[in-house]
């Protein structure tokens, strides 16, 4: 029997903490809460969690320091963070601290279920990727590391952000890339310029892929991007 997975919470609201511990743990998962930054720390440094669910407003120790504290002694698990804050330099700032997503208070356990599974199964697929330098994109071979998309004998030289985007869109493939998530973490913000700017990156990366008809990148309007193969 495989060992459930094992989510490190951290959230001082002792209710709400409580009602995502049992929520999680219904749906399968090994949940182990703490009620601050500090406390949160000492347990990840001492138990070998799967995943971080860090609120960003905590005593002691806030979600971005602790986050920051983590990644100087893992590169690698995944980390959400649950923010009441909006603002897009507060969105940022967590990804250039090493979060790997974010979800806005209040949300529906649902929703928080599928950002956890999505994140533990993207850090699996990216695990894979570190040992393997290639991807199969149906009849494309795809090199993050080298920025390069094969096709036959053809190789195709991507530029940084196409690379990136690529590699976004197939660690959620058949599932919807959202929008707002993604022009925060590659561009910086999702004002109108830069939604513009994704717009056209999306029209390159099919024209590159078009020698397979089998791919595709679907506009879902109002909700992001979906790479199907």
């Amino acid at each position: 029997m495989n060992e459930k997975p094992k989510i490190l919470l951290a959230e001082d609201e002792e209710s709400l903490g409580k009602i995502i511990k049992e929520s999680l743990e219904f749906n399968g998962f090994e949940v182990m809460h703490c009620k601050n930054g500090e406390e949160a720390f000492s347990k990840f440094k001492i138990t070998s969690p799967d995943i971080l669910v860090l609120d960003v407003m905590m005593p002691k120790k806030d979600g971005f320091t602790l986050a920051k504290e983590i990644r100087l002694e893992n590169k690698t698990i995944p980390i959400l963070f649950l923010t009441a804050k909006s603002q897009t330099q507060d969105v940022v700032k967590g990804f250039n601290l090493g979060g790997n997503d974010y979800l806005k208070k209040p949300f529906s356990i649902e929703e928080l279920l599928v950002r956890i599974k999505s994140l533990l199964n993207i850090n699996q697929v990216e695990n894979k990727i570190a040992n393997n330098t290639e991807i199969h994109i149906g009849n494309y071979i795809f090199s993050p590391k080298k920025q390069t998309l094969s096709f036959d004998n053809e190789i195709k030289k991507l530029t940084s952000r196409e690379s990136d985007l690529l590699l976004e869109l197939y660690l959620q493939k058949n599932e919807i890339l959202d929008r707002t998530y993604i022009l925060k973490k590659l561009w910086g913000n999702d004002d109108f310029f830069n939604a513009r700017s994704m717009d056209v990156f999306i029209s390159k990366l099919r024209k590159k892929l078009k020698k397979d008809t089998n791919i595709q990148i679907i506009n879902v309007r109002s909700y992001g991007y979906k790479l199907i193969f």
